[in-house]
């Protein structure tokens, strides 16, 4: 390589997510010298517009306010998204974007809201939603047909106050009237629904990738305000597959071989790495991530220490969405699930995360060889491993991009007022 010049490693034509990074560095290259790499970055990306983002080859999918939880999984599984926004069936046509959009649902947020319907039913407080619905009636410890001739459903409380639950349980919710009848508008406001914070197609890649990483969005909305539509959605993912697409090009190597230990990664200590084993109930660990505000959990073997699999809050889409697989299962435990949700993908020649094994990493590899991994796993986190392979932390695609560049001072000025709470770190 004459004069060691770095060429671009994507395939020819470049695909629309390395232009993007032809434009950093045509910026790049112009920037003055006594800059740092950091300012270097925070500059190329305050000048790049989002209208610059790759657009998806299909319209972007919206939600009616009024249709049900079961409409809403059947269309966000359809289109094989994780999340869509929320349109206002009763905004006036003159609404503004604000309020033409109640927010962002996500599959996981459906399941989660449902299942805490569960822990609460379970858990004796008798006004809770689903326990109060005649066509699904709940029965501790008994299954077969209540008295009132509806289904009943084994749940049974376990010492650490998680719930299980009979494999023939997620069937039967599918098949209710509780689940065809309750809007999405009716669990607005509840886990993972995210408030519809839109960017304009002027605004910067700056402020779009500090808000997926330092203000913890997880899918940005971005309108044309001329033309009046929902043009785009950026996602984490899209921000992370797009980096491993610029690998090559000057700006990504003078940041992506520094190694995880000089970045400072991972954020998280050994000590604090919530954890859950293979045989306790999947409930238990779906509602620790609720709980604990998280995305995944290591899956970790008897001795507590090394890990055998991961299980990912978007993972609890298949307890909806392919109920019947575990009807043969008296007790549903996380690798009852991970099991037969495996074999059921398998079955459908389906492409997913969860027929590879635990992905890993260590501190001494670099944030490109990380950016990869994840690109080509089509995950959403690494665990970072020592050289005996014990547990060390782990990395999301929030990490990543949070290294990426850096927040200057009152930046976002009135951005969120009355949108959403801002992290108890924040500067603004």
């Amino acid at each position: 390589m004459a004069g060691g010049e770095i060429t671009v490693e994507s395939a020819s034509p470049r695909s629309p997510e390395a232009e993007i990074g032809i434009k950093v560095e045509d910026l790049w290259e112009v920037l003055e010298p006594q800059l740092t790499p950091t300012e270097k970055l925070n500059s190329c990306f305050q000048d790049l517009p989002v209208s610059s983002f790759p657009t998806p080859l299909s319209q972007v999918i919206e939600i009616p306010s009024d249709a049900s939880l079961a409409e809403t999984v059947e269309i966000l599984s359809k289109h094989k998204i994780l999340s869509a926004p929320v349109r206002d069936v009763d905004a006036p046509d003159d609404a503004s974007w604000m309020d033409r959009y109640i927010g962002i649902v996500e599959f996981a947020g459906v399941s989660m809201w449902l299942l805490n319907q569960l822990h609460v039913s379970a858990n004796g407080n008798a006004g809770s939603t689903l326990a109060r619905m005649n066509s699904f009636t709940y029965k501790k410890q008994a299954s077969g047909v209540a008295e009132n001739g509806h289904t009943s459903v084994t749940s049974q409380n376990n010492d650490d106050g998680s719930t299980s639950v009979t494999g023939s349980f997620f069937e039967n919710l599918t098949s209710s009237e509780f689940y065809k009848n309750t809007k999405v508008k009716d669990i607005s406001g509840s886990f993972r629904w995210a408030p519809f914070l839109a960017l304009q197609t002027s605004d910067s890649f700056l402020t779009m990738l500090l808000l997926l990483s330092k203000y913890r969005v997880k899918s940005l909305p971005v309108v044309d305000f001329d033309d009046g539509k929902l043009v785009n959605i950026i996602t984490q993912s899209s921000v992370v597959h797009m980096l491993g697409e610029c690998a090559g090009l000057v700006w990504f190597e003078n940041w992506g071989t520094k190694t995880l230990d000089e970045l400072g990664l991972p954020n998280t200590k050994p000590f604090y790495l919530l954890k859950v084993k293979e045989d306790e109930p999947v409930l238990k660990a779906f509602l620790l991530m609720r709980q604990k505000g998280i995305g995944g959990l290591p899956v970790i073997d008897a001795s507590g220490k090394y890990a055998v699999g991961n299980i990912s809050i978007r993972d609890i889409q298949y307890l909806l969405t392919a109920p019947e697989i575990y009807k043969d299962y008296r007790t549903i435990t996380v690798s009852d699930f991970l099991t037969a949700v495996r074999k059921y993908l398998t079955k459908q020649e389906a492409d997913s995360p969860l027929l590879h094994g635990v992905v890993t990493c260590k501190r001494g590899d670099t944030m490109k060889e990380v950016i990869l991994k994840l690109d080509s796993k089509k995950i959403h986190r690494i665990y970072v491993i020592d050289e005996d392979g014990l547990l060390e932390g782990v990395i999301t695609l929030r990490d990543i991009i949070s290294k990426l560049v850096h927040e200057p001072s009152n930046y976002f000025g009135d951005f969120f007022d009355g949108v959403l709470p801002l992290p108890e770190d924040s500067r603004v």
